[in-house]
Order: C-alpha cells, then sequence, then structure tokens
C-alpha cells in the first residue's frame, strides 16, 4: 500500500547575491535579498513498500531525472531502512531555470512531501536543510531553499540552510504584488561554476548589500538590484529594453538572478499597467505572469 504526501514551496525571485562558500555544504550559501511569490512548486510523493524499489521523476507529467530531486531522494533514504518504489510529481507554476527559484522550491517541497512519506521524523528544518544541501552540491541554488522557507519578501544576513543561517522578512507595507516576464534560462550552474566570476559578482554584491541595509524597503531592493544587474554584465537586450520600456512609465524593473527575466515589486492598482508592458514585449518568445507575494514559507499539505 502507498503512503501518499505533498508539500508546496513558494518560488523566489532574487535581486542581488553575494556567494558564501565553505567546504561544509550546510554553510555554503549567500548574502542578499529577494521576494518568495505565491506561484511556486507542489510535490506529491507515492511511497509504496512491498514492490521493487524505484523511483519515478516527472515534472509537470514530463519524467525526468532532473539530479537535485534525485539527490534529496537519495539522501532520505540514508535515514530510512525501507527501499519503497517511490514515485515523485512536481507541478511547477513557473518558468524552469529562469530566475523565480524552482530547483530550490522543487527540492524543498520534495524534502517535505518524502519526510511524511517515508515517516522520517525529521523537523521541518531538518529537512529543509537536506533541500539547501541538495542545492548546493548540485549547483543549482545557494540561498533560494533558505529564502523559500521564510518567505516575503527576504533579507539573507548570514549564509548557510534554514536554520543555520540568518534569513529575516522585510515589513512589507502596501498591497504589493509582483509583475514578471521571462524569456530564456540562464543556468544557475554554468555561472556559480566560474570561480572568476562568483568572485567578481561577490564584489558587486557585497556594495549592493550594504546600500539596501542603509533602507531596507521594497522600492530601495528593487533600485539595489537594478544597479547590480547592469554591474554583473548579465543584462540581456531585450531583458534591458523591458526595463527602459518600463522606466518610461514610471516603474523600477530588475533581473530575476539568475534568468532572462524582469520582475517588478508594485501597487496591485498599478499592475495592469506594467503587465500590459510585459505581454506586449514578450511577444511569442516570452512569458508575462502575475503573482502575488507570498508570505509564508513552504509548508506540508
Amino acid at each position: 500500500m502507498a503512503k501518499v504526501a505533498s508539500a508546496w514551496s513558494p518560488g523566489h525571485i532574487t535581486g542581488f547575491f553575494v556567494v558564501k562558500e565553505s567546504s561544509d555544504p550546510l554553510v555554503t550559501g549567500s548574502l542578499g535579498a529577494g521576494v518568495n511569490i505565491r506561484r511556486g512548486v507542489t510535490t506529491v510523493v507515492s511511497a509504496e513498500s512491498g514492490g521493487e524499489a524505484d523511483v519515478t521523476i516527472r515534472i509537470n507529467g514530463k519524467e525526468l531525472e532532473a539530479p537535485t530531486s534525485m539527490m534529496v531522494v537519495n539522501m532520505a533514504l540514508q535515514r530510512s531502512d525501507s527501499r519503497p518504489k517511490i514515485t515523485i510529481d512536481h507541478r511547477c507554476e513557473v518558468p524552469i531555470g529562469a530566475g523565480f527559484g524552482s530547483s530550490g522550491a522543487g527540492a524543498l517541497s520534495l524534502a517535505l512531501a518524502i519526510n511524511e512519506a517515508l515517516d522520517l521524523g525529521l523537523s521541518k528544518l531538518e529537512a529543509a536543510q537536506i533541500a539547501h544541501v541538495a542545492e548546493v552540491v548540485c549547483r543549482t541554488g545557494l540561498g533560494t531553499v533558505a529564502a523559500e522557507t521564510v518567505g516575503g519578501v527576504e533579507l539573507r544576513l548570514a549564509p548557510g540552510a534554514p536554520g543555520i543561517g540568518d534569513v529575516k522578512q522585510i515589513e512589507v507595507q502596501g498591497d504589493y504584488v509582483v509583475p514578471c516576464l521571462s524569456y530564456s534560462p540562464i543556468f544557475t550552474e554554468s555561472i556559480l561554476a566560474n570561480r572568476e566570476r562568483a568572485s567578481r559578482l561577490a564584489d558587486l554584491g557585497k556594495i549592493r548589500l550594504d546600500e539596501f541595509l542603509e533602507s531596507p524597503t521594497v522600492q530601495n531592493l528593487l533600485r539595489v538590484s537594478q544597479r547590480f544587474a547592469f554591474a554583473t554584465g548579465l543584462v540581456s537586450r531585450r531583458v534591458e529594453q523591458v526595463m527602459l520600456e518600463a522606466k518610461s512609465k514610471g516603474f523600477i524593473c530588475s533581473m530575476a538572478m539568475l534568468g532572462e527575466s524582469v520582475f517588478s515589486i508594485v501597487e496591485r492598482g498599478q499592475a495592469p499597467v506594467l503587465m500590459d508592458i510585459f505581454t506586449k514585449c514578450a511577444g511569442s518568445d516570452g512569458i508575462s505572469f502575475l503573482s502575488e507575494i507570498a508570505f509564508e514559507g513552504a509548508r506540508l499539505l
């Protein structure tokens, strides 16, 4: 008989970051700030005892290898005496690999769900640490899991996994939503694996972090993130064009790290104007969508 458990994690957009490496993946992570969005990943895990031990992973109905998810499974099985047939279904509501935290959300929701399905007895933080380690080792993220565990508009002040790093929610005064536009992925591992580039990004990130700490508000997050994005040299021509078009209408936008994507955080009443710009700029090559801010972190369903 199969035991089924499900969990949800918000998506997450990083505005700027500082890489913090360590020989211990639990301590490795990032500083910086970003926003969690309600569009995220829901994961359903089915663990069937008595059958042939096997793992199947599907993302939006398509069977894939998904190495980060597979590492979460392997780490969970190391804590279990059983070897069941495991089926994992990720339902992702954001573009994958485009700067919306899909890998972290998939790993985190999976860790919470498989902890329940296998009766591992881990705390939420312990399960989240498995997801963090998988992300770090697979080079698909550094601070995403920690941010998605907390929710809200967040500030990462110390690196590391949930329960080890220091992540705080920033107070949001007003009714804000998050307009988004995505063109194509930028593979995080290709950026993080380049140590020279990662070092340069860290230097840039430290400057922007100091600027943000002077005034930790939504508007300053957007301003600082935009400065960081242009300084990195990662902004594509079409992302820049979207940002300039939005600026002409009074909006501050930035690039979602790391993806060829644009985001902003605006008051709900202003969102239709910016979404019109995003939809027009998306054309047939991009995807535009609007999300609520997720003020709570990942949870079991």
